[in-house]
């Protein structure tokens, strides 16, 4: 298994692991999957997947993450050359530019509107856990 450290140069390094090793693993332990029958190794099949899946997730938000501070960084050092006092980023704002970024690639792949309204049903349905409820009248002092 790979370890991710966080590291600028083992990304540089290691990036084809993550282009085409991990996702032609995950294919090969697909085919597996559908041709055994023993129910431990499934698990061990299935976790084996969903820790590649999470690898690939974790380093696509991270690379995006990069990608918005090295553009920061490069408009400020160009700021900076024309006398300006540099502006660092806060991990808020970077979170705020992924998500444009995310909602600028699901507009651009036309899943924006299924994303909002699967958002809007988790919100709902999280609002409805914390809705008080009537509860039945059980006193027969009330009922008379």
């Amino acid at each position: 298994m790979i370890h991710v450290l966080g590291s600028c140069r083992f990304r540089k390094r290691y990036d084809f692991l993550f282009e085409n090793n991990l996702p032609a693993e995950k294919e090969e332990l697909k085919k597996q999957l559908k041709k055994t029958n023993d129910p431990d190794v499934i698990e061990e099949l299935k976790k084996h997947i969903s820790w590649i899946d999470k690898q690939l997730k974790f380093e696509t938000a991270k690379s995006t993450d990069a990608a918005v501070l090295s553009e920061h960084k490069k408009k400020e050092r160009e700021a900076a050359k024309h006398g300006k006092r540099p502006f660092y980023l806060k991990k808020s704002e970077i979170r705020k530019q992924r998500l444009v970024e995310k909602y600028n690639k699901l507009k651009a792949s036309g899943k924006l509107e299924s994303f909002i309204e699967k958002k809007r049903r988790k919100n709902a349905s999280k609002d409805h856990k914390y809705m008080p409820y009537r509860r039945p009248n059980t006193n027969t002092e009330q009922q008379k």
